[in-house]
């Protein structure tokens, strides 16, 4: 799932201690670490190589396919140990940023590409990955794309995402409301029928901050041409007219009063009382998140056929906007490749978890929505994931999440004005300059 970028500005000194006793580094024939030419690293080499994993697949069943990928790749490469670390995602967020600034950074880590792989690039710990990659990164298609700086490959996603509408099917049928809304105003529509029949219309989740930014996001991907969104990500700059546009439509949208009552202090995940489980135990009708909620919901509820009640439609349309109706907003899950490690090694680490067999156990056990090779997307059994997929395949772009596109500092200035702005206390202003008055230029 999708872990906030705020933690990653929480760094406490205890943290460099933690960061010492879990990182070992990558060992060729001497032991030694830090050399982006460990020759010696290689997985067809004599010597042996020792490769620190740090995920965030901390909990079942993504632990047990993790293990059982390494068991299976350390098999297959004897002179290769690659060396499990899970963390908690709030750890990994808050300290990424210390160990990239250590001597002894974990060899691989996840990664979310974007802005943020772009402002570790500058500490000069990313391994280049793009020729050892070369071979086998088309299979993935666009997916790799947003591991891309420069053209240059430095992390190589393992999954994907994008964000859309999981609705509950009988609340729906219960407000009678038989098909699913294409643009804003049938979306209110349906908002007005679903509260005439007692039912709150939409979950948001506004305590963890991160949702709210789903709804300016898209609000503004309706409204600004594809060239107008990458541009503006390029140029850390959201003076374009459409932007402050998208803000007036989620003013107009937020005066018909769509959320749960209180969403500002309602978590988002992880609870039988946050906005996932709000919709998993029927409390809300909708929610707009990503391609893992049917895997949150599953966890938030005692019912356990909640899947056979969940559909899913895109982000409406604005009538009037400048953006492409099919087009959605995502991301997804990744790693990067430290300096420290043994790149053929590694390279061929993440080739293996990028293989067929690997993202099908991800999809039928780990349910992590959309696989970055596409050719395990057939192992999808979910009716509403398959209609995420599908948009998702066919989608004119995939606008990476604002926050993560452009660099660290104002992607996290980004979230906080538009969390204020929900939260009444912010301005169109201050989201429009959140982004360059803190990119450093």
């Amino acid at each position: 799932m999708r872990g906030s970028r705020k933690l990653a500005v929480t760094a406490m000194a205890a943290a460099a201690l933690t960061i010492a006793a879990c990182s070992s580094g990558s060992s060729g024939s001497s032991g030694t670490t830090g050399s982006s030419n460990n020759s010696t690293g290689s997985a067809n080499s004599s010597a042996k190589v020792t490769l620190t994993w740090w995920n965030n697949g901390t909990a079942q069943p993504l632990r047990g396919i993790w293990d059982a990928a390494i068991a299976a790749f350390d098999a297959a490469h004897p002179n290769v140990s690659v060396q499990n670390v899970p963390h908690q995602n709030e750890f990994f967020k808050s300290n990424m940023p210390i160990a990239l600034r250590s001597n002894t950074p974990p060899d691989i880590y996840q990664q979310w590409g974007g802005g943020d792989e772009a402002t570790q690039i500058k500490t000069g710990k990313l391994t280049n990955l793009t020729q050892d990659v070369s071979s086998w990164i088309g299979t993935l298609g666009r997916a790799a794309a947003g591991w891309q700086v420069n053209g240059q490959q430095y992390g190589v996603p393992y999954d994907q995402h994008l964000v859309g509408f999981w609705y509950r099917t009988d609340l729906f049928a219960q407000a009678g409301i038989t098909s699913a809304p294409t643009t804003i105003p049938q979306l209110e529509s349906d908002d007005a029928k679903l509260r005439a029949h007692g039912i709150a219309p939409i979950g948001l989740g506004g305590q963890a901050q991160w949702p709210d930014a789903f709804w300016w996001e898209y609000f503004a991907v309706r409204e600004c041409s594809q060239s107008v969104i990458q541009q503006a990500m390029s140029s850390v700059n959201l003076s374009a007219p459409c932007f402050s546009q998208a803000t007036k439509d989620l003013t107009a949208f937020l005066a018909t009063s769509p959320f749960e009552g209180g969403f500002n202090a309602v978590a988002a995940q992880s609870s039988p009382a946050s906005s996932a489980g709000m919709l998993a135990n029927g409390k809300v009708a909708m929610e707009l998140q990503g391609d893992w909620e049917p895997g949150e919901a599953l966890g938030d509820t005692t019912n356990k056929s909640i899947d056979s009640k969940l559909g899913w439609f895109p982000f409406p349309a604005v009538p009037g906007g400048q953006g492409d109706p099919s087009a959605v907003l995502g991301g997804g899950d990744g790693w990067s490749c430290t300096t420290g490690a043994a790149e053929p090694a590694c390279a061929q680490f993440l080739q293996y978890i990028d293989s067929t067999q690997v993202q099908e156990q991800l999809v039928t056990q780990a349910s992590i929505g959309l696989p970055a090779n596409s050719a395990a997307e057939s192992a999808i059994t979910n009716a509403a994931v398959k209609a995420a997929a599908h948009a998702h395949d066919t989608a004119a772009y995939v606008a990476v999440y604002f926050d993560q596109a452009v660099p660290t500092n104002p992607g996290l200035a980004l979230d906080a004005a538009i969390a204020n702005f929900f939260a009444g206390k912010g301005s169109n202003s201050a989201i429009i300059n959140s982004v360059s008055s803190n990119s450093g230029h």
